[in-house]
């Protein structure tokens, strides 16, 4: 699955298409012992990006670990090619890692995207792991009303397939667009992501790699 980065637009699109056809969509493995966050953040200041992961044990979520990196960001923001833009810096941050995880969660859509490939579904084809995507916004996609508590959900509905959950996390709070990447599929993204929302909207991986790209870009 490995391909250059700079590439146009157009390409960019074209090879989202062939590389959804490689996504795997099954449930995730019943033994997991360590779950990631990734989250980039911005620097318009400096043209620049923070990277982060945050490593948390499973099912427990005790915090282990948290890498960071930062670099220049080369690709310009294109409506459903992000992870164009941040992938590359996001793939240099895992090798910073003292322990790999099990699963990925990233801070963006999985196949709830237009051509069934975002963030978390391009970055799991990249490193083989399953993933999920946890966005703050929908990219596409309808779905039912979802009730005001915590653990309440509807269906995320693209031409005729489900592609995610919009995902109540917290009571009375915005919900979650909650998307398979790769091997994973909707029913056990759902449970994983409910049982990493503890007190807050953001599940504890997401959250603590949030905080840390925040407090980075603003000394970048």
């Amino acid at each position: 699955m490995f391909h250059p980065w700079d590439i146009t637009p157009k390409e960019a699109i074209a090879l989202q298409k062939q590389l959804a056809s490689h996504v795997v969509l099954k449930p995730l493995p019943k033994r997991i012992s360590l779950i990631a966050g990734a989250d980039v953040g911005y620097s318009s200041r400096y043209n620049s990006a923070v990277a982060a992961l945050a490593i948390y044990t499973y099912p427990s979520l005790e915090f282990r670990e948290l890498v960071q990196f930062s670099d220049e960001i080369n690709y310009p923001y294109v409506p459903g090619l992000l992870s164009f833009r941040e992938l590359p810096i996001l793939l240099k941050t895992f090798p910073l890692l003292q322990e790999q995880p099990d699963v990925v969660l990233c801070d963006g859509q999985g196949v709830a995207h237009p051509r069934r490939l975002g963030v978390a579904s391009h970055l799991g084809l990249w490193l083989d792991l399953p993933t999920v995507g946890c966005a703050k916004t929908r990219l596409v996609g309808t779905h039912g009303k979802i009730g005001p508590k915590k653990g309440q959900y509807s269906f995320l509905l693209h031409r005729r397939e489900r592609v995610g959950v919009v995902l109540r996390t917290r009571t009375m709070v915005k919900p979650l667009y909650v998307s398979p990447g790769h091997l994973a599929d909707v029913q056990s993204s759902l449970r994983l992501v409910i049982r990493c929302c503890l007190k807050y909207r953001l599940p504890e991986p997401i959250r603590r790699a949030h905080q840390a790209v925040q407090w980075a870009v603003r000394g970048v």
